[in-house]
């Protein structure tokens, strides 16, 4: 609910723009999110910190963190001061590609903890300060460059955006570290794609029209045709009598006008 909310409330508190298209993007990103959650595959199971180590050791998932890391590098260092100002997309990019640490990191805290109450000895497991460390470090930068992006662009357009990427790396980091792939049937792959189709659907709407005065009281003149202009016609085929149709002896000459 963090689009619709996000937008409703920069629309009332903010003095934010937004129409009818608008809402309906908001409601199609709530409707693809419900699909995306009926169809979402379970989780490997994973129970404990040395299973969450194996996990995060794979060859796989080390060569994904790896140009993750690399591509948030070049948006910090290069991208992010030419053009952090002026494309929204830089700054909201940093905070998604992030958001797969931070992510991981919840799934084996959350295990930590668990194991925790359990009696199991998680404090002297080298993996939970690992996972502390980022996720602090990860969720800092997050909202360094989230409140950046809020500062010059639209709080609207912000949320919207930040969710689709957001979502899309997180779950892609769940596939590779977790192989959720392996126990979806192709119902549910369907609907998965399905739904994040219409999430993006509904961010452009947010997007795209957001400078359209469009409501439903102004919604018929909005969809009203215009006049249609009269058709340019070939001057050398019309002729037209500047006697305006009288009849004209024939043993005088006719005077014609040519019209463009």
């Amino acid at each position: 609910f963090s689009v619709p909310f996000s937008a409703i409330l920069s629309s009332y508190s903010l003095g934010e723009r937004l129409n009818l298209l608008g809402k309906l993007g908001c409601m199609l990103s709530v409707v693809g999110t419900t699909v995306m959650v009926i169809h979402a595959p379970e989780d490997e199971e994973v129970t404990t910190l040395d299973e969450m180590t194996l996990k995060l050791r794979e060859p796989g998932f080390l060569a994904y963190a790896a140009i993750l890391l690399a591509v948030c590098l070049l948006l910090i260092f290069y991208l992010a001061p030419r053009y952090g100002q002026s494309n929204i997309l830089v700054y909201l990019t940093i905070c998604s590609v992030i958001g797969a640490f931070s992510v991981s990191s919840v799934k084996g805290l959350g295990i930590a903890i668990k194991g925790f109450f359990a009696g199991r000895p998680v404090l002297q497991h080298p993996l939970t300060w690992i996972l502390v460390i980022t996720l602090v470090a990860s969720i800092t930068t997050q909202i360094n460059y989230l409140n950046k992006s809020l500062d010059i662009f639209n709080t609207s357009l912000v949320f919207p955006i930040y969710y689709v990427l957001f979502t899309t790396i997180v779950i892609t980091t769940s596939i590779i570290l977790f192989k959720e792939w392996i126990t979806m049937t192709v119902v549910d792959i369907i609907g998965t794609v399905c739904g994040f189709l219409t999430i993006i659907l509904g961010v452009f709407l947010l997007h795209a029209f957001k400078d359209m005065e469009v409501s439903l009281g102004n919604l018929p003149q909005v969809l009203q045709s215009e006049e249609p202009a009269p058709a340019t016609q070939d001057d050398k085929n019309i002729l037209i009598d500047v006697n305006n149709g009288h009849t004209v002896p024939e043993d005088k000459p006719k005077v014609f006008m040519i019209c463009s």
